[in-house]
């Protein structure tokens, strides 16, 4: 016979989103089961955000010691160890699993099952042979990679993020298909550890992002030894050889490029396979579970957070959403989850961080905008520490309120904070101006950007006609 429980909160994934859900509602003393068919920690740790920037590093650490001769430190020669990289973004997993485990969560109280769940009924879960029927569930399955139908693809042997940390050997000549953040994180590690390395992509690098700050970002990666197809279509794949050769199409022309290794990095697709969720009455679309601003799902006791909710595909997003789903799901409290106030970063080297609208999203929406920009290279920090590329762009409406903010450059992804926190409370730009920042800092030039942005203002014909006249007061 099988097991029963019935708690407040039964939780399907424990990526980030999930094991935040199950944590905060554990220390509120609430009764949660946590169920996962896989690795504990998702994505997230295993296979995305933690072991990238864990290559990521080295392969920054490899391009700073290239670099030095210009600061007077020349190394005599830079060896690659791939397998001691490797070894690095293992144990960089390795540290942080604890927090993610399944000790660490049944410490909390919560009570966590290894095994596939489907739902069986509206209100009913199935995990193994265990059978829970909880007063509200919260899907946070994630996603996978999307693999696209190419021709040919399935018979050849291709990597995806999923796969790319299990090589041990360092690729001669690696394909990247896909112009997107992983795509291009991935493609710069790699030739900054000693890979040729070429992007296929089929529409603009970095889409999403301000292109004139995407730009500055692909400059980068070319001037790293990358090679960027763009605007191109990817044809067949074959194998040729010891080679992978992938066809590409460009204005009515077929170009035939070969590599050693093939990464698929075109997107990521909600997990869904196997969940039941018709029989649970869970509405889905192409993005994934369909969900209200509240995070509910067309079943009112079924919350999905994530990736899998087809919303924002960031582990900071899916934190965030744990925290809207606890205050609905405990609390009964009506909040409602707002895209606008999550930042999201590409840990490319400039990094690119964007947080609020774009100039174009914001223009779309028929606001009149003023736009304020700083450039690196008239910041002394950056001067100091040779990462002079890049600048920020501020967007506001014609009375200064911000709207959204792009930076490009060294820290871009810790300077966008202050930013998001600016749009959060709608502040006006001038507050940004009026704040103080320690010197040398990178933080200046956001400031710097917003007194550009107001100086106008505050040095125009009237301003300066009072200060005529309060100088003939004495």
């Amino acid at each position: 016979m099988a097991e029963r429980l019935t708690p407040d909160i039964c939780v399907i994934g424990a990526g980030s989103g999930g094991l935040s859900v199950a944590a905060a509602a554990a220390a509120f003393g609430v009764p949660v089961v946590l169920i996962e068919k896989a690795e504990m920690g998702g994505d997230c740790l295993n296979t995305g955000c933690v072991p990238s920037k864990a290559l990521l590093a080295a392969a920054r650490h490899a391009a700073l010691m290239r670099d030095g001769e210009r600061f007077g430190v020349k190394a005599q020669g830079v060896n690659v160890d791939f397998r001691k990289v490797q070894q690095h973004v293992r144990d960089v997993i390795a540290a942080i699993a604890p927090v993610d485990s399944e000790e660490r969560f049944t410490g909390l109280g919560v009570r966590v099952i290894r095994a596939a769940a489907s739902f069986k009924d509206k209100r009913t879960v199935v995990a193994g042979d265990v059978e829970i029927r909880a007063r509200r569930f919260v899907v946070a399955t994630g996603s996978t990679a999307a693999v696209p139908p190419i021709p040919g693809l399935d018979g050849v042997s291709y990597l995806t993020n999923e796969t790319v940390f299990d090589l041990t050997e360092l690729p001669g000549h690696l394909l990247v298909i896909g112009g997107g953040p992983i795509g291009l994180e991935l493609a710069q590690a790699f030739r900054r550890l000693g890979s040729d390395v070429t992007v296929l992509e089929a529409a603009q690098p970095l889409a999403k992002d301000e292109p004139e700050c995407a730009a500055v970002v692909l400059d980068s990666l070319v001037r790293d030894g990358v090679t960027i197809c763009a605007g191109v279509t990817v044809a067949r794949v074959a194998r040729q050889g010891g080679n992978i050769a992938v066809t590409i199409s460009a204005d009515g022309k077929d170009e035939t490029i070969k590599g050693s290794h093939l990464l698929v990095a075109t997107g990521r697709k909600a997990t869904l396979e196997g969940l039941g969720l018709d029989a649970a009455g869970i509405r889905t679309d192409r993005k994934g579970i369909v969900t209200d601003a509240r995070l509910r799902t067309s079943n009112r006791r079924v919350y999905a957070v994530g990736d899998v909710a087809g919303r924002l595909q960031f582990t900071h997003a899916a934190n965030y959403y744990a925290g809207i789903v606890i205050r609905n799901a405990l609390f009964r409290l009506p909040a409602k989850a707002d895209d606008a106030a999550v930042p999201w970063v590409t840990y490319t080297e400039p990094e690119l961080a964007q947080t609020g609208l774009t100039e174009a999203q914001a223009r779309a929406r028929g606001i009149k905008v003023r736009i304020a920009r700083w450039p690196y290279h008239d910041n002394d920090r950056a001067q100091a520490e040779g990462v002079t590329h890049g600048h920020i762009k501020v967007v506001t409406d014609r009375r200064g309120h911000i709207l959204g903010a792009t930076i490009v450059g060294a820290q871009a992804g810790e300077l966008i904070t202050a930013w998001t926190l600016a749009i959060s409370r709608r502040l006006n730009i001038r507050a940004m101006a009026g704040i103080v920042v320690p010197y040398p800092t990178l933080s200046e030039i956001g400031k710097r950007a917003a007194i550009d942005s107001i100086a106008p203002r505050l040095t125009g014909s009237w301003v300066r006609r009072i200060i005529r006249w309060l100088r003939k007061l004495g």
